[in-house]
């Protein structure tokens, strides 16, 4: 092949023909809606894949001690929630009829079986088999191995303790796979950490901040599902929006974070 064919370009860079050729629809016509439902669940999965690389380089620069780059990285982190957010926005342009087009052709294809939310979920302290159990067995283990190790809060602990506030041995050499329980010495540390005035405090600030938006995120999702299908049962197996209402009663992903508001 000649050079200008070897030459990189924005087409071939981006991978534009072969991305384009992924939106795949299976109604008749196709339903003109099922492009955007298509697009837009496509295109979150391409957050969540960015959501899980930013996240795994926040824990390395905790470990590494690297304030300012930790500090950039998730409010990056944020940036991607929020857009995240505003995606149920184009969504909801949809009307419940519009979606009734073609929703029978989803058969059970569903967001419940979104490997790399579970994988998201998973990296934020999530520790439950069961909510794996229903993925095909290459996700599902992916998911497995997310839980044998340290969750976000696990290494943003290592971090205040690299920080000189002394986090318990038990606490930092815990048994990764089991769920975080809140300790009264991680919070005394805490509150240490905002009373200091110490930069760790903003990393803080910003895992709340991470918080608030995913638990935005799925409050918004709630709503778009339930507006669009009402109580109806969910494809892929789901309850629909009883499930997604359950979800907005996890317990918080950095506890201690959350309690220390009541000592302020």
């Amino acid at each position: 092949m000649s050079q200008q064919q070897h030459a990189l370009n924005y087409m071939n860079y981006l991978a534009i023909d072969e991305l384009l050729s992924l939106q795949r629809p299976v109604s008749e016509g196709p339903e003109h809606d099922e492009m955007l439902f298509i697009t837009i669940h496509q295109v979150y999965e391409l957050w969540f894949q960015q959501l899980l690389h930013e996240l795994e380089q926040a824990q390395r620069q905790m470990l590494e001690v690297r304030t300012q780059d930790v500090l950039a990285t998730l409010n990056r982190v944020k940036m991607i929630l929020a857009v995240c957010i505003r995606q149920v926005d184009v969504l909801v342009t949809m009307t419940p009829l519009q979606f009734s087009t073609f929703r029978s052709r989803l058969e059970s294809a569903s967001g419940f079986q979104s490997a790399q939310f579970r994988e998201l979920e998973a990296i934020l302290g999530r520790r439950d088999g069961r909510f794996a159990s229903h993925l095909l067995p290459q996700h599902r283990e992916k998911v497995e191995k997310r839980m044998l190790e340290p969750s976000l809060w696990d290494s943003a602990l290592a971090y205040l303790d690299a920080c000189d506030f002394a986090m318990p041995a038990q606490i930092l050499n815990r048994d990764f796979s089991k769920p975080y329980e809140a300790d009264d010495r991680v919070l005394a540390a805490v509150l240490e950490v905002y009373r200091s005035g110490h930069q760790a405090g903003l990393v803080c600030e910003q895992l709340v901040d991470i918080e608030v938006s995913l638990r935005e995120w799925r409050f918004r999702h709630v709503m778009m599902v339930e507006r669009t299908i009402g109580t109806q049962q969910g494809t892929g197996g789901s309850s629909g929006v009883g499930y997604l209402a359950s979800t907005l009663q996890q317990p918080h992903s950095f506890p201690e974070l959350w309690q220390a508001r009541e000592s302020f």
